[in-house]
This record gives structure tokens, sequence and C-alpha cells, in this order.
């Protein structure tokens, strides 16, 4: 008679990231962040991880820039949304990111209520420019 023992070690099934379970990440102001989470953006895991943060006077900009940099470090993040005054707080860890080479998780900067969008400041602005300085031109925009 054949006798079989399965540990249950052997049964955990291990999860795999696929583009099902690929979130956005979120740092902004309250009203942008609140906005995206009411659509659905937003995700607190078991341990109590978010992918957003809201940035107010309280926040500390070591806070922001940590927040950035674990939502650039995570498998399940496929882009991040961030308000150009937020970006502008961490400027040297966005532009590093982006020079980076790394393609996931996109970095793009939104305009938020409170600051005018500035597209000379956007990462991705400034390679429309470099490789279509006409577009930049028919939208008003001076390189």
């Amino acid at each position: 008679m054949f006798c079989c023992h399965i540990r249950s070690a052997d049964m955990v099934k291990t999860k795999v990231v696929t583009q099902n379970d690929m979130k956005i990440g979120l740092i902004g102001d309250e009203d942008t962040v609140t906005g995206m989470l009411l659509a659905g953006v937003g995700h607190v895991d078991g341990q109590g991880k978010k992918n957003f943060l809201v940035v107010d006077s309280k926040v500390h900009i070591k806070d922001i820039e940590d927040h950035f940099n674990d939502l650039t470090t995570r498998k399940d993040i496929s882009m991040i949304l961030i308000t150009q005054d937020s970006a502008e707080l961490i400027r040297r860890a966005v532009d590093e990111f982006a020079n980076s080479g790394q393609m996931v998780p996109t970095v793009l900067e939104i305009p938020s209520k409170d600051t005018p969008y500035d597209a000379r400041k956007d990462g991705v602005m400034q390679r429309v420019a470099f490789f279509l300085p006409s577009a930049m031109a028919a939208l008003g925009v001076e390189v």
C-alpha cells in the first residue's frame, strides 16, 4: 500500500503579481488624493501599507521622499501620479528616478487645483520638447 505525506509547506501557493494586480501610486494634496480614492485608486494591504500619501503642511519632505522611493521599488505599482507641487518638494528624488532609465513604474506629474501646471518642470514634457520641439511650440510652451 502506497502512503503519501504532504507537508503543509508544499501546499502554500506563491502569489505572482500579474497585470490585474498592478496598482497606481499617488502622492498629492488632500483634494487630489481624495478624488482619486473615490475613483477607486486607493489600496491598503494587511500590514497598513498604503499606495497613497496626502501631502499637507504637517508632512515632512523626508516622509514624502521615503514614500516616493517605496512606491518606485514596489513590484505591484505600475504608475505613480504625483502632483507637480509635491514633485517640486522632492525634485531630486523624482529626477534621480527618471534618470535611472527604469520604465516601470511610470511617474506622471499632474496639476493640482492650487498650483497651475508648468510643462517646463514636467520630465515627460521635457522629453517631448527634446524630440518634438514643434509640438511644444504649438502648445505655447517655449523650450
